[in-house]
């Protein structure tokens, strides 16, 4: 009896140690993830108020020394353009496909090529490249650059654990360090874990679930600490929405979906153009005839033509003036083409919405509807236009559900997100992030970035 009785002690004792054990690397693994979350927060607060800072000062100058953007916005363009070739070329657009090729080379072979996606340098350009291009009018978000930023925030944090400490995995770190850049950005965190699901990962969420519920949830309170339970957008009225809507929306859909894909389609054809491009005149020429256009747009035709596109969003959600010209959704899907394809950093998520918007915003206002009406219509065009873009259906009705808080109207968004990216189907089977993501992984396998020269576009069909 007190041997069985030493024995079972000792398997008690045992098994305590065991789980004590796991107990504190289970806290050692989510440590790093605890860290990386707060400095994207601390991030994404400082990175919001930058470019808030600069789009201001970009509007001034629009509605006080208009001519003067002539040759502010050049400047703007080509110092954005030039410090992405010259320092960092990986940071160039959006961002996102950096970290989707990153996610696809996070293995031990290519340690070196995430590098050069997704490191310190790439942060520091990314902030001042996409600043100076808002600072020029730029048709840019910063919700795209700040998905790069914090995977290069969560990789640097992995990078400096020591050699001791319990071992996580690359692939799983980046994943999440994105999600919560968007849900830090948008203030989204349905928007953040849905697009990890969506767009990112090709991992079962279960593996790494934890730490992106985690990430999301500490990034999100972090940025909110510093500015408030804030909403995106607000709370546009939605409410006793007509019997036929759905059949505005549907047509929205398909109209603000083909008009997404259409733009990513040409986006791509101008890269391929510029491929052809041998001396760095034609890059100075190019960049700054972009910006000379966009100037002559927001000065001879519409001011709106500059900018993210949020504050159009807000003034057809929000105030009296709902309709915009017929001509703005031609202005606002212009613009992207016209910054995108500089090759500086900037995101295309804030203004493919303010792009689907005024669809939307157009077409309430050849029909007459009444408020809700309209702003149903806004806010699928809103939808539609990113899922063309982006391919991500459930990720764009789920960030615009976040933004607005209109529960109601939740089948609306996902129909209107589910027909846009049928329709897309048509123009392109692939997303636009898909074809610059082949175009960053063929990059970093062969360093063709490593000399500040143009990187190719691989279109796989």
């Amino acid at each position: 009896m007190g041997i069985y009785i030493r024995i079972r002690g000792a398997a008690k004792k045992t098994f305590e140690s065991i789980r004590n054990e796991k107990v504190k690397q289970n806290i050692l693994q989510a440590v790093p993830f605890w860290v990386a979350s707060s400095l994207t927060g601390l991030t994404a607060v400082l990175y919001a108020r930058l470019f808030a800072l600069a789009e201001r000062e970009a509007a001034y100058f629009l509605h006080t020394r208009a001519w003067s953007l002539f040759i502010l916005s050049p400047m703007c363009f080509i110092a954005a353009w030039w410090m992405v070739k010259k320092w960092a070329p990986y940071s160039k657009g959006s961002g996102i496909p950096q970290v989707m090729a990153a996610i696809e080379l996070a293995t031990p072979r290519f340690n070196q090529k995430v590098a050069k996606l997704l490191s310190l340098r790439i942060l520091f350009i990314k902030f001042l490249s996409s600043l100076t291009m808002a600072l020029g009018g730029g048709v840019i978000g910063r919700e795209g650059p700040m998905i790069q930023v914090a995977g290069c925030i969560f990789r640097k944090v992995n990078e400096w654990l020591p050699a001791w400490w319990p071992k996580i995995s690359k692939r799983n770190m980046i994943m999440t360090g994105a999600a919560a850049g968007l849900a830090a950005a948008f203030n989204t965190p349905l928007g953040g874990i849905v697009f990890a699901v969506e767009e990112l990962t090709r991992t079962h969420i279960s593996y790494f679930k934890t730490a992106l519920f985690t990430a999301i949830i500490i990034a999100g309170l972090t940025a909110q600490a510093l500015l408030g339970p804030y909403l995106y957008l607000g709370y546009p009225d939605v409410g006793h929405l007509s019997s036929y809507i759905f059949l505005w929306i549907t047509i929205v859909a398909l109209v603000a979906g083909l008009a997404g894909s259409g733009m990513s389609k040409l986006i791509l054809g101008i890269f391929r153009w510029k491929e052809k491009f041998r001396f760095t005149w034609q890059h100075v020429l190019y960049v700054s005839t972009c910006a000379v256009i966009l100037v002559t747009l927001a000065l001879f035709v519409n001011g709106r033509a500059m900018g993210s596109g949020k504050e159009l969003i807000t003034s057809c959600l929000f105030t009296s003036e709902k309709y915009t010209s017929w001509y703005m959704p031609f202005l606002r899907t212009a613009g992207p083409i016209f910054c995108f394809t500089t090759g500086a950093s900037g995101g295309i998520f804030a203004p493919a919405l303010g792009a689907g918007a005024s669809f939307g915003s157009t077409f309430a206002s050849w029909l007459h509807l009444a408020n809700a009406d309209t702003n149903m219509l806004i806010l699928s065009g809103m939808v539609a236009f990113l899922t063309g873009v982006t391919r991500t259906p459930f990720t764009s009705a789920i960030l615009v559900l976040e933004m607005t808080d209109r529960h109601n109207v939740i089948f609306h968004l996902m129909l209107a997100g589910m027909i846009a990216s049928l329709i897309s189907m048509l123009v392109d089977k692939h997303s636009l992030y898909d074809h610059l993501k082949y175009q960053y992984v063929h990059a970093a396998l062969h360093d063709n970035a490593s000399t500040g020269t143009e990187l190719k576009v691989s279109v796989n069909e």
